[in-house]
């Protein structure tokens, strides 16, 4: 008889990673064998890790693509409101644990390998990082079309099937290099090729006018082949698609012309047209205006909506014909959401279908599309925000200029309208600046084109409602909105922290996992000493575990009980990586200066990406690195204090630093940070907070308490002020002298001392150009950080804090925001209905559909 299962093991057998089941972990293990069979005997004789995760992975799709048709039939069927989320960038990472997890098969794969005498968390590691984003704006796209597939709305990811992602940083003698991501070498085991859905996409030639009606003739034409990707809610069996674009060269490219004569040449040059896939370009919050990134973003939006629109006319509802030919419902049916102004080419591409080719009358066809689009805005950073030269689009894109055009005539007519002889105001309005070169706002189109748009946290909204696009909200105040910003659980918690997951599950049950607000219910044990314990422990097996890892990958050895003082993020003045850097030599001069003196051990750690012409980002990052060098191999020093500048910094790599946290570094200056998402990942992981008031920041104290941040520095007001008295970098370098002694240190080369002034630019900026006023923030910052150590010494109120952190950030999963989007700007109802899995009869479901119906795309 088998002995009976201990509390422990029943918990783990129905946690939220899943029910083993004795059937589950057999029939895993049959896939795995049936996939590995047919590497091998397609291939070789021996296996290889990699042949072992891709036997897998594949073991794992088989799970899903039952349930990925029946969830496409049972919108074929319903037809409810579709959800299009437009991005030049997902930056989804790995899949495979993260589809275990919503599948419900976490705890019977690891059963079913543990079996087949291999370890899983090797195979997961085997995985390359789909990189195909910078950073913030990618990663929320990601975890938006986890949240849209778990609330059952039918959404859709449309972008671009990069073939190379963001570069992989390495760093050599403390600079960062950049090579190139190849991570389809190995291929996808995620994607599905959809050549049947292959569609033209066109750019150049010329517009052809005859009475009303416009031609665009004489065009080049490239395909855009979709790869779609299965994103499957938490466990509740919907899988929706993401569908990602390359770009292929039609077989008569260049061909065309039969005086060409150089065969040879016209293949070579199918690479021209099939570049606009090639490469993510690596800028995050700045704009660069080249035409192989117009190229891309038009790419994107023209296959997209010629989906869209073949999907919105083969559906079932809404007509007596067999197909769709009336366009008036279209907003009843589509909802489109702009991810910043990326994909604004949307909007006068929808004009082009509705008025060129379906003949609709302008207004109507400015009515629907007004009330398709909706807007977010990201970020507040003039030389983020895309204008692009007017000569450029009207080469590439010649009926899209005009129709331009036309838009800004028709809003212009309004606006004077109602502001008659208010010049200034129809400059600042306009969607044209003149002067110079013609550029086209982009950010202007997309507001003039939507009927919603939004900001991403509380303070974001309203400075893009109050000051950067002030005009426009007095003439619509209703169109103006805020949604928060917001993380999936299920990667950044269940994923990335089984240990503290599994802690919560026990003290408040499992679902808060699709429910996150349920965490306040933790408040009622913030005094209870053993649960006090529980989560301390956590941390600490968090933490070494992560010293393991970097001592094996980085061969580098920290002590796990220092604290652990985290910053990653992009590269970025705004982001204040120097502030940090400042701090990191002051603490240091003060150990050289009283090395008796107790010290709160403290591991720092800075990671992130510059952008690969961002000449000051990547002086911080080698200056960052020579301040290391000199204060790890300081023996005085010893192990107080260590600075580890962490490489190639990614969604993988996030995932094993942010649970090991304990001091999260979120220091923007005010006003800067549109909301940031990594702040309210070390939240949810328990770690405590130090930063200003800006972006999600102001929410995460409004939640927690702001007595459970340290918050510390100028607001956004003060920030404003300093701005109209001017900033005077040199009155706090002469007044506060360890300020001084820092700045001095870098400018004589003492951590450079073979170049000495290898750091001038970076230390002629702080004082003469410092948009982001490093210096003014200094001293506020240096007294918050010893407040931190303070706390630090008395574990059982630092953990407390910890607790009420975690009880608080119910708020940033980004379900709620999703909600929030579907309620307000989209008008749909999420569902939690639950499709029945694919070894059920569809007849189980309420929904009763005819047999055999094939899955619509």
């Amino acid at each position: 008889m088998s002995r009976p299962l201990s509390d422990q093991e029943r918990r783990k057998q129905i946690s939220i990673r899943g029910i083993v089941g004795a059937e589950n972990v057999a029939e895993l293990k049959r896939g795995f064998n049936r996939h590995l069979h047919f590497t091998l005997v397609k291939d070789r004789n021996v296996a290889t890790p990699r042949d072992y995760f891709f036997a897998l992975a594949h073991t794992v799709r088989d799970h899903l693509v039952g349930r990925w048709i029946r969830t496409q039939q049972h919108y074929y069927e319903r037809d409810p409101k579709r959800i299009y989320y437009l991005s030049l960038e997902f930056y989804m990472g790995r899949t495979l644990q993260n589809t275990m997890i919503n599948l419900g098969l976490q705890n019977a794969c690891d059963e079913a390998v543990y079996q087949l005498g291999l370890d899983i968390e090797e195979l997961e590691e085997i995985e390359e990082d789909a990189g195909l984003g910078n950073g913030g704006l990618g990663r929320l796209a990601a975890c938006f079309l986890d949240s849209m597939a778990t609330l059952g709305l039918a959404a859709y990811g449309y972008g671009i099937r990069y073939e190379y992602g963001i570069f992989n940083q390495k760093i050599r003698d403390g600079w960062q290099v950049e090579e190139a991501d190849d991570w389809l070498r190995h291929g996808n085991p995620w994607e599905k090729a959809r050549p049947e859905y292959m569609l033209p996409v066109h750019f150049y030639g010329r517009v052809e006018h005859s009475g009303t009606s416009a031609k665009w003739v004489d065009t080049q034409v490239v395909l855009a082949l979709p790869y779609d990707t299965p994103v499957p809610g938490y466990m509740n069996n919907t899988v929706n698609t993401m569908r990602l674009w390359s770009a292929r060269a039609p077989n008569d490219f260049n061909l065309r012309d039969f005086n060409v004569g150089d065969y040879i040449q016209a293949v070579l040059d199918r690479n021209l047209a099939e570049n606009i896939s090639r490469v993510l370009y690596p800028n995050d919050n700045f704009f660069e205006g080249k035409e192989l990134r117009l190229k891309q973003e038009y790419f994107v939006v023209a296959a997209t909506l010629q989906d869209i629109i073949r999907r919105f006319k083969a559906s079932k509802f809404g007509s007596t014909d067999s197909v769709r030919t009336v366009f008036e419902t279209f907003p009843d049916q589509v909802a489109i959401q702009l991810n910043d102004t990326h994909p604004a080419m949307a909007i006068p591409e929808l004009m082009r279908i509705f008025v060129d080719i379906e003949k609709l009358p302008w207004s109507k066809a400015w009515d629907i599309t007004k009330r398709t689009f909706a807007y977010t805005n990201h970020t507040v950073l003039p030389e983020a925000l895309e204008r692009w030269p007017v000569d450029l689009v009207e080469k590439l894109l010649p009926r899209h200029l005009q129709i331009i055009y036309e838009i800004n005539q028709r809003h212009l007519d309004h606006i004077a309208s109602l502001f008659p002889a208010d010049v200034d105001r129809l400059r600042r309005m306009s969607l044209i600046e003149e002067g110079g070169t013609k550029r086209i706002n982009m950010a202007h189109l997309c507001i003039v084109g939507s009927h919603a748009v939004n900001g991403v946290a509380k303070i974001h909204s309203e400075i893009v409602r109050t000051e950067v696009f002030k005009d426009f909200a007095e003439l619509e105040p209703e169109k103006f909105q805020n949604k928060t910003n917001g993380i999936t659980p299920r990667r950044w918690l269940l994923l990335c922290n089984p240990g503290l997951a599994e802690l919560i599950a026990e003290k408040i049950g499992e679902d808060y996992v699709r429910d996150l607000s349920q965490l306040a219910k933790l408040h009622e044990f913030v005094d209870d000493d053993l649960f006090i314990r529980e989560v301390a422990k956590v941390k600490q097996e968090n933490k070494v575990k992560f010293a393991l890892y970097l001592e094996k990958e980085y061969k580098v050895k920290i002590n796990p009980s220092s604290m652990f003082d985290v910053h990653v993020k992009r590269i970025h003045e705004y982001k204040r990586q120097l502030m940090n850097c400042l701090h990191i030599i002051t603490m240091y001069n003060r150990i050289k200066r009283d090395p008796v003196k107790l010290f709160v051990p403290r591991t720092v750690i800075i990671g992130g990406k510059a952008a690969p012409g961002y000449h000051m980002a990547k002086m911080i990052i080698k200056l960052i690195n020579a301040v290391a060098q000199v204060v790890n191999n300081d023996p005085v020093v010893g192990s107080k204090l260590k600075v580890i500048f962490l490489e190639n910094y990614r969604v993988s790599l996030a995932e094993k630093v942010i649970p090991a946290t304990d001091l999260s570094e979120q220091i923007s200056t005010a006003g800067t940070e549109a909301s940031g998402t990594g702040n309210m990942k070390f939240m949810l992981n328990g770690a405590l907070t130090i930063g200003t008031m800006d972006g999600a920041n102001v929410e995460m104290a409004e939640e927690a308490g702001e007595e459970n941040l340290f918050i510390f520095g100028m607001r956004v007001e003060d920030v404003a002020e300093l701005d109209k008295e001017g900033y005077d970098a040199q009155q706090y370098y002469d007044r506060l002298p360890e300020l001084k002694q820092a700045v001095d240190q870098i400018k004589s080369g003492f951590f450079s001392s073979n170049e000495p002034d290898l750091f001038k630019d970076v230390v002629n900026m702080l004082f003469h150009h410092d948009r982001f006023k490093v210096f003014a923030d200094y001293e506020a910052y240096v007294k918050c950080q010893e407040k931190v150590s303070e706390l630090y010494l008395n574990s059982k109120a630092w953990t407390k804090k910890v607790i009420r952190n975690i009880a608080a950030a119910g708020k940033f999963s980004s379900d709620r925001t999703i909600k929030e989007y579907a309620r307000d700007i989209w008008h749909v109802e999420p569902s939690d209905l639950k499709i029945p899995p694919p070894n059920e009869p569809r007849e189980v479901a309420e929904d009763r559909t005819p047999n055999g119906t094939a899955a619509r795309a």
